[in-house]
């Protein structure tokens, strides 16, 4: 019997083999059907199955499982199924989880999403399992910038500051303060000051995944993982008893930016006094510290100056009334985003920031430094107050003439009664300056004598100064916005100018605002850039259209002058010529258009998606006597905005294409290779993409800077801890937004082409090269800055280094610095890749 029960077992057996196999055969032969109707949903489930059923053929079906994944994720993406999509990808690495392709795919759609955090995992995954993988590592490199911002670097490798902290935490820790609470610990370092002064029990919150993570690492590594305990939370969130046992007697904090409350630290000390800390130690008492609270920070002071700078000037006020012939009617108010701030009901930053000390061309003090306010850190009253505390007025009298270009603020920090920082520019110091730019007067020049006028404000856990403005010593003029200039502290009628720019183009008596992002406003009053374009458009569009003379089709701006529509209507036996098509694809607000416009008879299409930006290019392109017909916006006639790159009738072709090639940070913009591959199938014969090509240029520098801004440099600048290692891995290989005049740096070789990048004529683009440099100077290379000539033709070319452009430059920096002396050879090895440039010295 039990022989006979044997044998059915391996006869049922045999049975569900077979049964399995041909569940198998058929469902492979089911998804190639599939994927060749291109039905990638079920394509994928037939896939899912048959690696479910067949383990064995990982291997073999790998490649088209791939395929089919990413196929059936991007669908899925377009329908925004965004937790089938995850789902998917959660199964597929359940069956590959160590495949670096999954990983890297996985991390991209993360990331277009906004889940950096989690992005950023996914990518470090991938580069681990595959360090030669070059798309996962150039992800890794874009994420790890939002990640871990560049200063984590730089304050690290201030010993200066690390010292300062260190001993303040030392006299709190032994006047009795044991126990203590680091909030916003991001690598850990002061939770590791407090327990070596001899803290009893250390707690540090982190809001970020990536540096909570990376705190935990750096905390293990120096054996304190037991004495330190870190929370992933925001400080806001922490409960007694739930995360810690009871009330600290120390906080320490370092959660401030250039503009001292930016980062939250009001409303944090606030909630900490309230929930988190002993009550504060009485003033002018001598009583027991241990039984206290106290704040390290202690207190700040805060202070201002007044300054021309012309970098600041370029990059927030349009200098120009006439740019490559369009004139710019004054009726049209160009603003930066630190201005438009007192119209918006989104929190803006009131500042940008910057590095004054390194700043090109440099900057003039027009009055002293003036004190703008105090702050206690350990008066939970005055903390409190700060939300409901009223504007007050400062003025400080002018000592030297200049351009009123901008209030700059630093400040003190006062970590206890010995210990202080310093945010000043003239202090040696890893820290940036806020910049609260000059916007909206009807003059900006000021004498020694005259007063400068400010209204100063704490909102939004912002430091506001606004209303500036100047009185002048003659007659005691006020030099402030007048009523047609929509007054910055008449919120009303910003905000009502703002919303009538989202309905209509007509102009009022009061002008239109147009609220441009500082590039942009760089790029506006880059005038080189703009005759260069003129220029070079003006050349192609003659050749193809030379019957007609440009010059004298130029529309007249004050019309007077002869425009298209007269020269047209001057015999009715004239052949009215087709326009030529023109399309301007380049990133934000861009008059290149009606540039092209003014050439001749030009339909010239934009890319601008903004509404309030269209409206001003109407307003632009009316002032100079356009015919309505000669400017449109392209976007509004496509079907499909993703797909930017089509004919602009079925029966016509483009003229000119103009597309971005750089951004601001001194890249080369993603897929541009791609974008110029389509342009060129999409041009009539004789039209042009510009610019036609590109040269890249670089040079062999000695920089400290650089290293130091790159990556922590050792144990010795963190004071003996062991942090370098960890946050080192989320260094990036190229640092942007440099300003190469200003960076400092000693030059070891002359400039030398490394790449060209020709987007006429693909047939002359390599994806690697190598580059012999001659040593002109001994020392030690540590970067290599490379830069662009931009060639819209042969004749016409920009040079992204040079004073007026608004470009960045960007630099590679080496691992390890390399000794080299005069008359040394290096050779270069430049590859190109999905437009992203590496640079590594070959030995």
């Amino acid at each position: 019997m039990s022989s006979l029960n044997a044998k059915f077992r391996r006869s049922h057996r045999g049975a569900q083999e077979a049964g399995r196999r041909e569940l198998i055969s058929r469902s492979l032969q089911s998804a190639q059907h599939c994927l060749e109707d291109q039905d990638y949903g079920t394509a994928y489930a037939h896939y899912l199955l048959v690696l479910n059923l067949a383990p064995e053929l990982k291997t073999s079906v790998k490649e088209t499982f791939q395929f089919t994944l990413f196929k059936w994720a991007e669908e899925l993406d377009s329908l925004a199924r965004i937790q089938d999509l995850f789902n998917c990808y959660e199964q597929a690495l359940e069956l590959y989880p160590n495949d670096e392709v999954i990983c890297n795919s996985m991390g991209e759609h993360l990331f277009r999403m906004g889940f950096r955090d989690e992005a950023a995992g996914y990518f470090h995954k991938a580069v681990k399992l595959n360090p030669d993988f070059a798309d996962a590592k150039e992800n890794f490199y874009r994420v790890a910038n939002w990640l871990v911002e560049r200063w984590h670097f730089i304050m690290l490798n201030d010993a200066k500051r690390n010292l300062t902290y260190l001993k303040a935490i030392e006299n709190a820790v032994c006047s009795g303060c044991k126990s203590v609470l680091d909030i916003g610990t991001g690598t850990g370092i002061l939770s590791m000051f407090a327990k070596k002064a001899g803290a009893s029990s250390v707690f540090a919150c982190e809001l970020s995944k990536t540096m909570y993570e990376l705190a935990c690492d750096v905390v293990a590594a120096n054996n304190m993982d037991r004495d330190i305990k870190l929370l992933h939370l925001k400080s806001l969130d922490i409960e007694i008893p739930k995360h810690i046992p009871e009330r600290v007697s120390l906080v320490v904090t370092e959660t401030v930016d250039a503009g001292l409350f930016g980062e939250g630290i009001v409303e944090s000390l606030i909630h900490a006094w309230e929930h988190l800390l002993l009550q504060p130690k009485p003033k002018n008492q001598d009583v027991n510290t241990k039984d206290y609270g106290q704040v390290i920070p202690a207190s700040a002071i805060v202070f201002g100056m007044a300054v021309e700078c012309k970098e600041i000037r370029r990059h927030h006020r349009v200098g120009a009334q006439e740019v490559a012939g369009v004139h710019l009617p004054h009726s049209v108010k160009f603003f930066s985003p630190t201005y438009a701030f007192a119209g918006s009901e989104e929190t803006v930053e009131p500042y940008t920031t910057e590095k004054l000390s390194r700043i090109p061309g440099g900057y003039v003090p027009l009055t002293e430094p003036f004190q703008i306010m105090t702050v206690d850190f350990n008066n939970l009253q005055e903390l409190k107050s700060f939300a409901h505390r009223k504007s007050w007025k400062l003025s400080q009298p002018v000592i030297e003439g200049g351009m009123l270009d901008a209030i700059v603020v630093w400040f003190v920090l006062q970590l206890d009664d010995e210990h202080a920082l310093s945010t000043s520019p003239s202090e040696e110091t890893c820290w940036e300056q806020a910049v609260y730019p000059v916007q909206g007067l009807p003059d900006y020049s000021v004498k020694a004598g005259d007063t400068v006028m400010m209204e100063v404000c704490c909102q939004d856990c912002y430091l506001k100064i606004q209303k500036i403005s100047f009185l002048t010593s003659e007659c005691g003029m006020d030099c402030s916005d007048r009523d047609d200039m929509l007054g910055l502290g008449n919120e009303a009628e910003l905000c009502n100018a703002l919303a009538s720019l989202q309905t209509t183009s007509e102009q009022d008596g009061k002008g239109q605002v147009c609220v441009l992002e500082s590039t942009e406003i760089a790029l506006l009053n880059n005038v080189p850039y703009h005759e260069c374009f003129r220029a070079a458009m003006g050349k192609v569009l003659s050749s193809l259209n030379p019957s007609k003379d440009l010059e004298s089709m130029d529309i007249d701006r004050h019309g007077s002058g002869v425009n298209i529509q007269e020269s047209q209507n001057k015999s009715s036996l004239d052949v009215v010529p087709d326009p030529l098509y023109v399309l301007d694809v380049s990133e934000g607000f861009s008059i290149l258009p009606i540039i092209a416009g003014k050439l001749g008879p030009v339909k010239a299409y934009s890319s601008i998606e903004k509404e309030q930006h269209q409206a001003v290019l109407n307003v632009i392109s009316e002032a100079n006597n356009f015919p309505k017909e000669t400017l449109e916006f392209w976007l509004s006639h496509l079907e499909d905005e993703n797909v930017v790159l089509q004919r602009p009738k079925s029966d016509k072709l483009w003229s000119i294409i103009i597309l971005d090639v750089i951004e601001t940070s001194g890249l080369i913009q993603q897929e541009v290779m791609e974008k110029a591959a389509i342009s060129r199938c999409l041009l009539q014969s004789g039209g042009k993409i510009f610019p036609q090509y590109v040269l890249v240029y670089g040079m062999l520098v000695e920089s400290q800077s650089l290293l130091l801004e790159s990556a922590v440099q050792g144990t010795e600048p963190t004071l003996g801890f062991n942090i370098a290692p960890f946050i080192n891995q989320f260094k990036v290989p190229v640092r942007v937004y440099l300003d190469l005049n200003t960076l400092p740096c000693v030059p070891l070789s002359k400039p030398a082409e490394l790449l060209r990048l020709d987007l006429m004529n693909p047939l002359l683009n390599s994806a690697s090269r190598e580059v012999k440099v001659q040593i002109c100077k001994s020392g030690q290379v540590t970067a290599i800055p490379f830069w662009y000539h931009i060639h819209l033709d042969e004749e016409h070319s920009l040079n992204t280094c040079d004073e007026f452009s608004h470009w960045k430059q960007a630099a590679v920096v080496l691992d390890k610095p390399l000794q080299v002396q005069v008359g040394d050879e290096l050779v270069l090895d430049v590859q190109h890749h999905k437009s992203n440039i590496s640079i590594t010295v070959k030995q």
